[in-house]
């Protein structure tokens, strides 16, 4: 099972930028990757993912184009590019990873995925 890692997190004001990073323990090049996001008393719920296989994304429709998922598989790692940062994207960010292939529409849904980084805070101050 690959292991995950991510990094990037911090505190910023509202309309400012972050990047996320993911370190992955192995070649990524065939998972499907995901970023998922959990506040403090609220489920955990998937921001953006990414089909390897035809780099199909999608994105949690409160961060379409202000989010942008890639992927670098020369250094194995996963980012998260965050603009125009709101005080409601404050949560604890995940990076998620799976083998198995996903139809569309599945590339948000937590439980698709068995592997799990521990996490990196982003707080958002207005």
């Amino acid at each position: 099972q690959v292991q995950l890692v991510e990094s990037g997190g911090g505190a910023v004001q509202a309309g400012g930028s972050l990047r996320l990073a993911c370190a992955a323990s192995t070649s990524i090049h065939l998972y499907t990757m995901a970023w998922f996001r959990q506040a403090p008393g609220k489920e955990r719920e998937g921001v953006a993912s990414l089909n390897p296989f035809d780099r199909r994304t999608e994105y949690h429709h409160s961060v379409k184009g202000r989010f942008t998922i890639s992927q670098d598989n020369a250094k194995n790692t996963l980012s998260l590019q965050m603009n125009d940062l709101k005080p409601d994207d404050t949560a604890m960010y995940y990076c998620a990873a799976t083998r198995t292939p996903l139809l569309r529409g599945a590339g948000l849904r937590s439980a698709e995925y068995p592997s799990w980084g521990q996490g990196t805070q982003v707080t958002v101050s207005s």
